[in-house]
């Protein structure tokens, strides 16, 4: 049986860093720190380190292709 507690580690685990987003999307590192905003890629800092969830990276991947 799967706990709340479960939950939220596995989610912690599946946080993805910069450098991994950029190698899905395929871009470099600095194109994604230069646009992330502007490109309203979803990423939630924390502490001082960006991090996003692959669920909301595909969303966001999906809402750019018409």
């Amino acid at each position: 049986m799967t706990t709340k507690a479960d939950s939220r580690s596995s989610a912690r685990q599946e946080l993805m860093s910069i450098d991994e987003v950029a190698a899905f999307l395929r871009k470099p590192k600095s194109w994604v720190y230069g646009n992330w905003r502007s490109e309203g890629i979803p990423f939630k800092k924390v502490g001082n380190q960006l991090r996003c969830r692959p669920a909301d990276l595909d969303d966001w991947l999906d809402r750019q292709i018409p």
